[in-house]
């Protein structure tokens, strides 16, 4: 943590008393130091586009065109406060988000809500591997060989390497993302009505238009998002004196992973949509889609963004699934512990592992159907954690001075309240159209 040091008031007061060159040196330090603490708000926001996300993105620009960027903007304040109060409870408590519920709440709650955090994400990392087979299909590669070799990879990853290591391979597999922002730009879009519509925000009380809004939010704000980036950040050693830049590390981790989904929606929107093709099925059909309009150079790029999305939510769910079944249950826990010293939580990610890979092999997996059960649990589930959130983040005994303001707690609150109806909208509709 000695990189911290640098992030506190009075240094930052005193260091203008200095030489400017020697100032200059130690703002190099400060820049050291956001890199020492980058990492659990850039990994748990790009999670959240995963294989799912950039299918619903793509549908989105497919089907509505440009009209929807205008939403990324409130979802992305939206997700900043969530995370940051998941970050700011970490650091001042050191205890990861189930292990407070637990605490405040009670077993029966916790046990309920840990309950159906496993059945959403055993569903979305089979989803996941399924991701896995369609962009190694875009390459002409069978699934057979993809999804042991890729389930391999991320599991020797995760249980023979430190925190350091895995995280540094989550950041880099992020840099995939670029792929999306070189697809859309040789989509050669309009960009005077990107920003137009990005900028003007356009209203329908059509049941379908509000539908892809609630489905837009709850693709980009998922409760393992939550459980994973407090968690990461207690097992990281971050304390109160990091949280200025563990709260940057949110920020520029959510800016980045809303304009790579907003890159993609602008990809579909500049291609599909204009050729008419309003309707997709999963992300790998819209890469195919591509080819055509834009190239196979395109569908190429955004094959491999499929891949890389998919590599990383594969590791990043069942890992924000150990972390809370063993906070919930007491359990020892953490990248940096061997089976014999943290034999639960390294077996409940192994069993997920296992779990998504043979599904994922089965022919003709229904994915879509599997999509719609888990966005259901977890829209049944999210206003659950935003309330625990927003409590625990106001519980002055356990927060003290980092409790939340006034203000701040006015827009928690009131996120809390719109996204919870949202989610709660996007279930009543998705069980209607299933039946």
């Amino acid at each position: 943590m000695i990189f911290s040091r640098f992030s506190d008031r009075k240094f930052v007061q005193n260091l203008k008393r200095f030489p400017e060159r020697f100032r200059r040196s130690l703002s190099s330090y400060r820049f050291y130091a956001y890199l020492a603490i980058l990492g659990p708000g850039i990994i748990a926001a790009n999670a959240g586009n995963d294989a799912s996300g950039i299918a619903t993105y793509s549908s989105v620009g497919a089907g509505y065109g440009y009209t929807l960027l205008w939403a990324f903007i409130p979802m992305m304040v939206s997700l900043i406060v969530v995370q940051e109060m998941c970050v700011r409870m970490g650091v001042v408590t050191g205890q990861g988000l189930a292990d407070l519920i637990r605490e405040q709440f009670g077993v029966r709650w916790t046990a309920f809500v840990m309950l159906a955090l496993l059945i959403a994400n055993t569903g979305v990392i089979i989803s996941e591997f399924v991701g896995i087979a369609q962009a190694s299909e875009l390459f002409g590669i069978s699934r057979y060989f993809t999804i042991p070799i890729t389930a391999i990879a991320i599991w020797w990853l995760v249980v023979k390497g430190s925190q350091k290591r895995v995280e540094r391979v989550f950041l880099a597999m992020s840099l995939v993302f670029f792929g999306y922002v070189i697809s859309a730009f040789m989509a050669k879009p309009d960009w005077s009505q990107v920003a137009g519509e990005a900028f003007e925000p356009s209203f329908s009380l059509d049941p379908a238009y509000l539908f892809t809004i609630t489905a837009l939010i709850g693709t980009t704000i998922t409760p393992f998002m939550q459980v994973f980036v407090q968690s990461s950040v207690v097992e990281k050693g971050m304390d109160k004196e990091d949280y200025t830049l563990a709260r940057a590390d949110v920020v520029v981790g959510t800016l980045f992973a809303c304009l790579i989904a907003a890159f993609i929606m602008i990809c579909t929107a500049a291609t599909l949509h204009q050729q008419g093709i309003m309707e997709l099925d999963s992300a790998a059909t819209a890469a195919e889609a591509l080819t055509p309009v834009a190239g196979v150079y395109a569908k190429y790029l955004f094959g491999i963004g499929l891949f890389g999305a998919a590599m990383l939510a594969m590791g990043v769910l069942p890992l924000a699934t150990a972390y809370s079944l063993s906070e919930a249950l007491g359990f020892e826990k953490g990248l940096s512990h061997s089976f014999r010293e943290a034999p639960i939580f390294l077996g409940i990610f192994s069993t997920l592992i296992v779990v998504g890979a043979l599904f994922a092999l089965i022919p003709g997996i229904p994915q879509i159907k599997l999509l719609l059960f888990t966005q259901s649990i977890n829209g049944l589930l999210l206003p659950i954690i935003l309330i625990a959130i927003v409590s625990l983040a106001n519980n002055n005994e356990i927060m003290g001075e980092y409790r939340n303001s006034f203000l701040f707690n006015c827009l928690a609150w009131l996120i809390t309240v719109v996204v919870s109806s949202l989610s709660l909208l996007l279930i009543g509709t998705t069980v209607i159209d299933f039946f």
